[in-house]
């Protein structure tokens, strides 16, 4: 072992007790401590990757991010997964490569349109609107909160190209159908599984159905890199573009650190540039930077880790919480998992019936007074955020559903944080608040 071998060692050492006495799990004080709906969960493997990282001085994209898409890559089933610094940019960067020339009349063009639900998360939307696409909105079912597939066919037009919806809080939406739908019509299909890392549908993780899927690893998420996310797709012309408009719009695919991948760096004659120009800076894409650093990818293969346990503690506080409420469902609509899918539970959605004689501001104020943390699902009708005063959609059908959501609906966490004492303790305040 080399001098420099033994002073890592000793400093692993140091960051595993470090991490024991400073982040050790505290005792659960009923009605003192907290219960919350998602946050990171580690241990002392994952401050010793980071460590691990800055200590090759090394901070940008590396061999932790490497290593990372690979592995993820080959758990989701796919040829080709690439991180971005946040599941925002992983849906920009999927809407972006669908406005490359080089699909033809297929790239998407500004007044396009494309289908959602309007029970979205914000950027699930956003990067479609800023390239210039329309919205074209149809109602979500209850109890899955999955967009109603059987709507969707209604909203095609000659100049619809995208349909692009979340599998929501990890419940897969009945994508085959739409995959159906997407060939009958020649459409592209984004998959934001941000809230479904672990999810399947039919035996097949969620986002190898479609063209693109994307995830996120902020904190909140099934596992962390403090900010980050990724995006994913079988298509190797797919993988290329997404490539490309990840890392600056750049023509090169040499990875970080390495040159002269094509063999012929010197030989090329793109655009109106002089023969021979560096190809490590020729552009054929408005692109962006969106990649990590390898610190955050050092965290990240901590977490993968641990992915499988992570999922199976969420479907367990999920199905725990779905027992103990049962004797509640005439004053409360549970929900369900989709048809042929096994969700990876993000969190547990609650709608609060008329039989309840509650409102929801009642429910979710006892609940916050109680330490119990609660969310809304997200921003429940986009339609109406101050945001949208200004963009022009089309909507098709009523939004029943979706006005239920907006006014009634909320969820609890399932986050491997909260173990038994918990979900119990949530159960007793939940009966009490109801009987």
């Amino acid at each position: 072992m080399t001098e420099a071998d033994n002073i890592k060692s000793q400093i692993f050492s140091l960051v595993e007790k470090y991490t024991h006495l400073v982040h050790a799990k505290k005792d659960f004080i009923p009605g003192e401590s907290a219960i919350p709906v998602s946050g990171k969960v580690f241990d002392h493997k994952e401050i010793q990757n980071i460590v691990d990282s800055a200590l090759d001085g090394w901070f940008t994209t590396g061999r932790f991010n490497t290593e990372f898409e690979k592995k993820l890559a080959s758990i989701i089933g796919v040829k080709k997964l690439l991180t971005v610094n946040s599941g925002s940019s992983a849906n920009l960067l999927a809407v972006a490569a669908l406005s490359d020339n080089q699909w033809g009349d297929k790239a998407i063009q500004p007044g396009d349109e494309f289908i959602t639900t309007p029970v979205s998360f914000p950027t699930t939307i956003n990067p479609l609107l800023q390239y210039g696409l329309i919205p074209v909105f149809v109602d979500c079912e209850l109890q899955t909160y999955n967009i109603n597939v059987d709507l969707i066919e209604e909203a095609i037009t000659p100049k619809t190209k995208v349909i692009m919806v979340a599998h929501t809080l990890g419940n897969p939406y009945q994508i085959d159908k739409i995959i159906a739908l997407a060939k009958k019509y020649n459409l592209w299909v984004i998959e934001d599984c941000c809230d479904a890392l672990g999810a399947s549908y039919q035996d097949k993780h969620v986002g190898t159905f479609g063209d693109i899927g994307t995830l996120s690893f902020y904190p909140a998420h099934h596992i962390t890199m403090g900010e980050g996310g990724a995006v994913f797709t079988s298509n190797s012309k797919m993988a290329k573009i997404l490539e490309s408009y990840r890392d600056w719009g750049r023509d090169c695919w040499c990875e970080t650190g390495t040159d002269n991948t094509c063999g012929k760096r010197f030989c090329w004659q793109l655009g109106d540039l002089p023969y021979g120009y560096d190809h490590k800076y020729i552009y054929s894409r408005v692109g962006y930077n969106l990649k990590i650093t390898d610190m955050q990818a050092a965290l990240g293969l901590a977490q993968l880790e641990k992915l499988s346990d992570f999922v199976s503690l969420r479907r367990k506080n999920f199905e725990r919480l779905k027992s103990g409420l049962q004797g509640l469902s005439h004053k409360l609509l549970l929900p369900e998992a989709t048809t042929d899918s096994n969700p990876s539970w993000f969190g547990f959605l609650i709608t609060i019936k008329a039989e309840a004689e509650k409102s929801r501001e009642e429910v979710v104020s006892y609940l916050t007074e109680n330490k119990i943390a609660t969310r809304l699902l997200f921003a429940g009708d986009i339609r109406k955020q101050p945001y949208f005063k200004t963009i022009s959609y089309r909507e098709i059908g009523t939004f029943e559903n979706t006005s239920v959501v907006l006014n009634n609906t909320f969820w609890i966490g399932v986050t491997p944080m909260i173990n038994d004492e918990m979900i119990d303790y949530v159960l007793g305040k939940m009966h009490e608040l109801f009987l």
